[in-house]
């Protein structure tokens, strides 16, 4: 059972749902953004989404895309991504945690996916989420990840009929990202109702959990997304208040690191604050 799994498995026991982090890889440095990697799962993160900056993010909002090129400018490299999972899983002994790589299908290819696969692996990363990863390209990742224990997590839209699921879960592990809004990130927010009515029709295809992102901001919105999902995915939202705790030459305030986890564990409070049956 990979930890993706099993996290998903302990959420459904505990009869609640889990909150799913993103930040940045290096955003707005490697050393400020591995001290909030290191304390998001005590702020209440049940999964971590860990960002691969990219030159060209053709999915991501005008937020995502400022963590990426303050990441850039800070040197972040794949290495650096792996070396930042490596020292987490090793400072904080955390092998539960699952952590997911998210971004482009480039970056694997360039490197090469068998040997990208296997060096996430060994650092301790659990999956990915690649955004530009079709299903029908799947099977360039598929083998190879499986082959290491990664799970690949595809995702899926408003526009994902029933006819087009099918072929997007066959290649989908530990996870179905559902992108609840059109657009790039964090430009809008989905109703209630159209969260509820999406995560039914998922899940009448597929017995995978399915967590929900795209527009979430506040804590009321994550818990409404929790009464209907397995988890609610809130990135944007957490990488605008990395941005806040900048001053004007784009460093870090002492309060940055803090008020980012404050942020984050009162998303993981509305969470948590939902039942589910």
């Amino acid at each position: 059972m990979s930890r993706i799994t099993k996290r998903f498995a302990d959420l459904k026991a505990d009869k609640r749902a889990g909150l799913v982090a993103y930040i940045t890889a290096g955003d707005p440095n490697v050393e400020v953004s591995y001290q909030i990697l290191k304390g998001l799962p005590a702020a209440g993160a049940d999964l971590i989404e860990l960002g691969m900056p990219f030159t060209d993010p053709m999915a991501d909002g005008p937020s995502v895309q400022l963590a990426g090129q303050r990441a850039l400018k800070a040197g972040i490299k794949v290495d650096a991504t792996f070396d930042m999972v490596r020292r987490f899983r090793k400072d904080t002994g955390d092998n539960d945690t699952p952590i997911l790589l998210m971004g482009y299908f480039n970056l694997l290819y360039r490197r090469g996916v068998e040997r990208f696969c296997k060096e996430a692996a060994a650092a301790g990363v659990d999956g990915f989420i690649l955004v530009d990863l079709p299903p029908e390209e799947a099977d360039e990742l598929k083998p190879h990840a499986s082959r290491v224990g990664l799970d690949t997590v595809l995702l899926t839209a408003p526009t994902t009929d029933d006819k087009r699921l099918p072929a997007v879960l066959k290649y989908a592990s530990g996870f179905v990202y559902f992108v609840s809004v059109l657009g790039v990130t964090g430009t809008k927010s989905a109703t209630e109702e159209a969260v509820r009515t999406h995560v039914e029709r998922i899940k009448r295809h597929t017995k995978l959990p399915v967590s929900v992102g795209f527009g979430i901001k506040t804590p009321d919105q994550a818990a409404a997304v929790a009464r209907h999902a397995d988890a609610a995915v809130v990135g944007s939202a957490i990488v605008d208040r990395v941005k806040a705790g900048l001053d004007e030459h784009g460093r870090a305030k002492p309060d940055l690191v803090p008020g980012v986890l404050a942020y984050v564990k009162a998303l993981a409070d509305g969470v948590r604050g939902v039942r589910k049956a």
